[in-house]
């Protein structure tokens, strides 16, 4: 068997394999790339009020005081400021133990976050339409409701498109010798015009297919490699204060002093989120504060830092492994949402070249079946 016919068994089994496959992929990747648009448009909760750009936000210590007092029983997990819309998030559950052997416990509310008024409490309204649309094409595009299984199945996947592609670049040069480049066969048969079409699509847009194959295969890591982390680096720093009480609501200092010695320890990003003392994820006497970077590329990559609940001193702070910095740049790139709405649009364009370029590869394969199983019915005769 010489190399070519070689690459070309790669390049037709890899490629019917993924094709049909990653056609959903691309089907559910393409509101994805417009995710906050559609979740603007679907939103069914109370409009934010119209406030100057540089109206200041509410006390996140009064959001949590609030919080307290419609919910007195249960405890906080964790809040969470959007830097894209003006809202925080604040998650409750009756107990540390319940959010974690019962996860469907846990509620959350929604404040604005200048106003500090309740936009919505997860307990007496229903998850928007935009809420679970959005969720049901995300686990599509990313694990088919199948958790690690799926995201694992589809690096695979991301992979074997991979194969797919450097194999069709092997056997693009030897096949545009013989016709010029851009060139459809208009005046042959219906299989012969889209091999032609099919071939110029896919060496067009081969960069753009590498780009976000490659990188969906790393965004498919995510859930391992967070946990490999969380393992070795932030258990460690949790480890000597875990399993000792909690502090009570009133011994904790404050939280809006907290978040400016975050900001002060991490001057280049901006605070997101806090994990609760008490919390799985924090420790009895800590806050445990997130930030990430602030230009459109850095806001992928987070740091935790953890800042004593009694004293509001600065324990720790750590920063994420190089894989993970990696992984994190990576998921922009494979969504193209780092530059706003033109580069949407050309993500979206290039998705749906990419759809006709795997539809008309299954129909080729397919075709170059049936052509095959004729010629052998022709040769053996009656």
């Amino acid at each position: 068997m010489s190399r070519l016919h070689a690459w070309g068994l790669v390049h037709r089994w890899s490629s019917l394999l993924c094709s049909l496959f990653l056609l959903l992929v691309c089907l559910t990747g393409l509101p994805l790339i417009f995710s906050e648009e559609i979740a603007q448009w679907l939103d069914e909760g109370p409009p934010y009020a119209v406030l100057p750009a540089n109206t200041p936000l509410a006390s996140i210590d009064g959001l949590i005081a609030e919080s307290r007092r419609r919910y007195p029983a249960d405890v906080i997990l964790s809040a969470f400021m959007d830097d894209a819309e003006p809202q925080v998030r604040v998650r409750l559950a009756p107990s540390y133990q319940l959010a974690v052997d019962a996860p469907q416990r846990i509620h959350a509310l929604k404040f604005d976050a200048r106003t500090g008024m309740l936009l919505e409490d997860s307990l007496h309204s229903k998850p928007t339409h935009s809420f679970k649309f959005m969720l049901f094409v995300r686990r599509l595009h990313t694990d088919l409701f199948a958790g690690i299984t799926g995201e694992l199945l589809f690096a695979a996947m991301a992979l074997l498109f991979l194969a797919a592609i450097v194999s069709g670049i092997v056997l693009y040069g030897p096949f545009m010798k013989k016709l010029a480049f851009g060139t459809v066969r208009n005046g042959r048969s219906a299989r012969v015009k889209w091999l032609d079409l099919h071939n110029l699509l896919g060496i067009t847009t081969m960069a753009w297919a590498l780009l976000v194959g490659a990188t969906g295969a790393l965004n498919e890591l995510t859930t391992p490699l967070f946990a490999l982390w969380q393992r070795q680096d932030v258990e460690a720093m949790l480890q000597p204060w875990q399993g000792k009480p909690a502090l009570a609501p009133g011994a904790l200092y404050s939280l809006d002093a907290a978040f400016d010695t975050a900001r002060k320890a991490l001057p280049d990003m901006r605070v997101v989120s806090v994990e609760y003392p008490g919390n799985l994820f924090a420790t009895p006497y800590h806050y445990l504060i997130w930030a990430k970077g602030k230009t459109p590329l850095t806001s992928r990559l987070f740091s935790p830092v953890m800042i004593d609940a009694r004293t509001g001193e600065l324990t720790a702070k750590v920063r994420m492994p190089w894989y993970l910095r990696a992984l994190e740049l990576a998921r922009p790139l494979h969504f193209g949402d780092y530059s706003g709405l033109p580069l949407k649009l050309l993500w979206a364009v290039l998705d749906l070249i990419t759809m006709i370029v795997l539809g008309s590869g299954v129909y080729l394969w397919l075709a170059r079946r049936k052509a095959v199983r004729s010629r052998l019915s022709l040769q053996t005769g009656p």
